[in-house]
């Protein structure tokens, strides 16, 4: 439990989904979290704390403006019961997105503070890559329930995810638990490889002492989903259900 900070008015429980580097499917996992918490009965809010490359929008099938209510609250969107709030509802999506870090720290607490989330049992924080200023910023502001860490199997995306499960050790968030993602490939004839390696989300896990939450294979469904804004999550069955077991486990750690 972090000291000292106050938890955000009407939430619960926040949830930040992290990685150590870039390409290992973190917004995959945060969306389809959301998603797999919300058919299991939670009210739920998406974040994107992604400010340079924010996807959420598109994986929830959103477009649009956002506009502030009578209380100067930023309204967020909603997809599938979900409330979503990203960068890419402010900016065009054609437009480059070029601030120093000041001003990203800036957009991070605004979206805290100043969206109308309402009654959430859990916000879902999809932080960037890295731990640089929008993680430190976030993770600083607001009392956090715990992180998810999304890695793949290799070796250098290890070695980023263990740089991440530091950074939330040393500032005092528990970790609930990895993800690895883009664990294996079936193939037709019922056999399976490993492209990326095997193992690195496992290893990271026992080296820390913490659930390896799933194993999510490399399946088309998962990234036609995503770029089609729906997400596998809301199947039942399929690859969906590896994000169906995350959400179970968070459950029972927020519990």
């Amino acid at each position: 439990m972090q000291r000292g900070l106050k938890p955000l008015p009407g939430v619960k429980n926040i949830i930040a989904v992290a990685s150590g580097k870039g390409g290992v499917g973190k917004s995959t996992v945060a969306t389809n979290l959301a998603i797999a918490l919300q058919r299991q009965g939670w009210s739920v809010g998406i974040m994107d704390a992604d400010i340079y490359g924010p996807s959420v929008p598109t994986m929830l099938h959103l477009s649009g403006r956002v506009f502030a209510n009578d209380d100067k609250k930023i309204v967020p969107m909603e997809a599938y019961g979900i409330k979503a709030m990203s960068i890419g509802f402010l900016v065009p999506d054609d437009e480059p997105i070029i601030w120093r870090g000041p001003m990203v720290m800036g957009v991070v607490k605004q979206f805290l503070q100043d969206v109308a989330w309402g009654q959430l049992d859990v916000l879902i924080i999809d932080l960037p890559p890295g731990t640089g200023d929008a993680q430190l910023t976030m993770i600083q502001a607001v009392d956090i329930a715990g992180a998810v860490i999304v890695t793949t199997p290799q070796d250098v995306a290890v070695l980023d995810a263990v740089r991440g499960v530091e950074m939330f050790r040393k500032l005092e968030v528990p970790v609930l638990g990895v993800v690895e993602n883009m664990a294996w490939m079936d193939l037709p004839d019922g056999s399976r490889i490993h492209p990326f390696g095997e193992g690195g989300g496992r290893r990271t896990a026992e080296r820390y002492e913490v659930p390896l939450l799933a194993q999510v294979p490399l399946d088309g469904r998962v990234r036609e989903g995503g770029d089609a804004g729906r997400p596998v999550a809301l199947e039942d069955g399929g690859p969906g259900e590896a994000f169906t077991a995350v959400a179970r486990a968070v459950k029972a750690a927020l519990s």
